[in-house]
């Protein structure tokens, strides 16, 4: 198994290595800056890495629009790595040797963040990630950093939201087992839940593909909790919800971002109607960064609103492009540099500064699904 996968690692470097590549910075060189993006483009996940391909492509537009960045246009070049972290990590080596990226944008889904950012890392190439918040990712090293919120805080938000707002005094968790996210999220929530007087009364698992959860759900059903906290993607999240209501489970359900999807509206349908989740931004927020970029993007796409994930991207790409305008280089050193004194950047998901630990530190949001669409319910701020 371990062979199977590295293989196709293995071939990519390879070919890349024969290829002798012209020196770093040589495309930027001339009149163009090239920035990698990778993301599931196809795949379970999909919806991820397209709105995160659109966010992105609408902020490298707008640049290019008004002149690009020392004064050369931005070459934007996407890698589809299907929602695989093998993939992910071949699509970051085809940027970076192939295509001499100067700077890469991705992923959303933290274990292909975290599959593909020692590549980054060993290149000395800066990486930001739009939304993956495992605090593992920024951990690869100094060179990658993200432009969300971590899980430790989106945690302590459900956990804190369930005690003081909802009342709920005991909780069940129903964790992906094999999700970095999943299992991070779940264990802050747990932490938080506990310490501040919640009693956790189920702790169950599944794994990202699974069809059937009611043997699990029974479990949980029998716990008697007074909120589910469900920290998973929507791909599984909405037919958790099915279930747990036809099993008689009517206690709010929680989740984290990974619930933002109008996929989840489509699949869960009545069943998802009450659930509760943290996210990056609301698209009613009045400020004018959103509403500005909730119209532009609605305009672009036949009138869909943006995801958080679209938003995320366009901050990401935004907050490379504010770093590399500031160090007046395209040298991925120098942009590295630049990111790391990022301080109070008005973006559309609030405003944003980068720490020293390379994490955003940002607000969020708990949303809720009525009458078929996200509602704001209250803004959290660190």
């Amino acid at each position: 198994m371990i062979l199977r996968r590295a293989f196709p690692v293995l071939v990519v470097a390879l070919a890349l290595a024969g290829c002798r590549p012209p020196p770093r910075g040589a495309s930027a060189a001339g009149d163009e800056i090239p920035i990698g993006l990778y993301g599931s483009l196809t795949g379970a996940t999909a919806t991820f890495g397209q709105s995160t391909e659109a966010g992105v492509t609408l902020a490298t537009d707008e640049v290019n629009a008004a002149g690009g960045l020392l004064g050369k246009k931005v070459r934007l070049i996407v890698e589809d790595n299907q929602g695989k972290p093998n993939e992910a990590v071949n699509a970051v080596l085809k940027l970076i040797q192939r295509d001499r990226v100067v700077a890469v944008l991705g992923d959303v889904a933290s274990s292909l963040s975290i599959a593909a950012a020692p590549v980054c890392q060993q290149n000395r190439v800066p990486m930001i990630s739009p939304s993956s918040t495992n605090p593992k990712v920024t951990e690869m090293g100094n060179f990658i950093f993200r432009a969300c919120f971590i899980d430790p805080f989106q945690g302590e938000v459900m956990a804190k939201f369930a005690l003081d707002t909802l009342k709920a005094k005991t909780a069940a968790v129903f964790t992906d087992r094999k999700n970095d996210y999943s299992v991070g999220l779940a264990k802050f929530f747990k932490e938080k839940f506990v310490a501040r007087g919640g009693q956790l009364v189920a702790d169950e698992g599944y794994q990202a593909g699974d069809r059937e959860f009611k043997p699990q759900l029974t479990n949980i059903r029998a716990a008697n909790p007074e909120v589910v906290f469900v920290p998973g993607y929507y791909t599984e999240c909405a037919l958790i919800a099915r279930q747990a209501r036809e099993l008689g489970i009517q206690v709010p359900l929680l989740g984290g971002d990974g619930w933002d999807s109008e996929v989840t509206l489509q699949s869960g349908g009545e069943a998802v109607e009450g659930v509760y989740f943290s996210n990056h931004y609301h698209q009613d927020d009045p400020r004018p960064e959103v509403q500005s970029f909730v119209k532009k993007f609605r305009e672009l796409h036949q009138g869909h609103s943006p995801d958080a994930m679209a938003v995320t991207g366009y901050d990401a790409a935004n907050i490379l492009y504010d770093a590399i305008r500031r160090a007046g280089s395209s040298d991925p050193v120098a942009i590295r540099e630049a990111l790391a004194k990022t301080m109070d950047f008005k973006g559309v998901s609030g405003n944003i500064t980068l720490g020293p630990d390379r994490n955003a530190r940002k607000s969020a949001v708990v949303l809720k699904i009525e009458d078929g669409r996200f509602k704001f319910v209250q803004l959290v701020v660190p």
